[in-house]
């Protein structure tokens, strides 16, 4: 079992806690802040034997914890993640991994030089039906056409235009629609086709943060368009268009629940492979590699995540969206 260590209060780290203990973890501290004490002191109570801290650098002593889960704001991700590696602990941290490549790549040195385990929390690579997409590719011929559409209207997004920014908006914490649902949507074409050529982010900007946008990737034989948006709704769509069919999911890509292939014959097939937590498929895997000590697999993944963040990166810079970590 991994001793895990859990950076973090809010909702992702809810939603973990009362399952990992069934994919190979054994949560052994919770850190929260002075603010939110008494709700890491009921996580911990519940979860971690009571065992709390308010003080990440307190946790990070704790020598019964060999892997951190950092779930913290955006912007926090890089010192945190720092931070732990420098203690020797092994990492997996929420998407995004950092707030930029620079900050993704000194990570990704950090821990191949320390022989440590990092790892970007990022479902959807993760999901069998994602993994059956891959398989699917084979099948309808040359691609020429891919597009996503990832769009929630966020309830943050009423406190936003009411002038309440919380992080999800916020600039200065690294928020915005490409951050987050739009981070799902490179994840899944990265993880499908790789590195594009270029890439252009046309974004609806306010108060220097964009609240949707839609980028669009040159694979050179194939162009890609990717739409994110916080500020508005419309269903999920995924479809890759190829020469002999096309491939259709309309659930987005942080669940991936099921995959349909439409050949041009007329034949159709669906499939739904996924466990009922989308968080599942991640963490066993986190587990397994830890146990067999398969820093390989690991180093893979990161440098996939390390990829998608060079591709975030590029796409800030084109729609003049700037962070304070990028003038750091």
């Amino acid at each position: 079992m991994v001793k895990l260590g859990i950076a973090g209060t809010g909702i992702i780290v809810q939603e973990v806690l009362p399952l990992v203990a069934q994919w190979g973890y054994e949560p052994v501290a919770v850190c929260g802040t002075p603010s939110t004490e008494a709700q890491t002191r009921e996580l911990a109570d519940k979860y971690t034997g009571g065992v709390y801290y308010n003080n990440y650098a307190d946790m990070l002593k704790d020598e019964n914890v060999e892997c951190v889960y950092v779930a913290v704001p955006n912007f926090l991700h890089y010192s945190f993640v720092k931070d732990a590696l420098s203690a020797k602990k092994n990492v997996i941290c929420e998407k995004p991994l950092t707030s930029n490549l620079r900050e993704a790549e000194e990570l990704q040195k950090a821990a191949i030089d320390a022989g440590l385990f990092l790892y970007e929390a990022i479902t959807t690579v993760y999901l069998p039906t994602y993994k059956k997409t891959k398989e699917l590719l084979g099948r309808i011929g040359t691609v020429k056409v891919v597009s996503c559409n990832f769009s929630n209207y966020s309830r943050r997004y009423d406190a936003f235009r009411e002038g309440t920014i919380l992080p999800a908006f916020d600039p200065k914490k690294s928020g915005g629609a490409l951050m987050d649902i739009g981070l799902y949507n490179l994840a899944w074409l990265i993880g499908l086709f790789g590195e594009p050529q270029s890439v252009r982010y046309e974004a609806n900007i306010e108060r220097d943060i964009d609240t949707s946008g839609i980028m669009t990737l040159d694979y050179g034989t194939f162009k890609a368009v990717s739409v994110a948006a916080k500020d508005c709704s419309a269903p999920w769509r995924y479809v890759i268009q190829g020469t002999e069919g096309y491939l259709l999911m309309d659930t987005p890509a942080n669940f991936c629940m099921d995959i349909k292939i439409h050949l041009n014959d007329g034949t159709e097939e669906k499939f739904e492979l996924n466990p009922e937590s989308r968080l599942e498929c991640e963490f066993r895997a986190f587990a397994q590699q830890m146990a067999e000590h398969d820093l390989k697999s690991c180093y893979q993944a990161l440098a996939e995540s390390v990829l998608v963040s060079k591709v975030q990166t590029l796409a800030r810079k084109d729609a003049g969206i700037v962070f304070p970590a990028d003038e750091a």
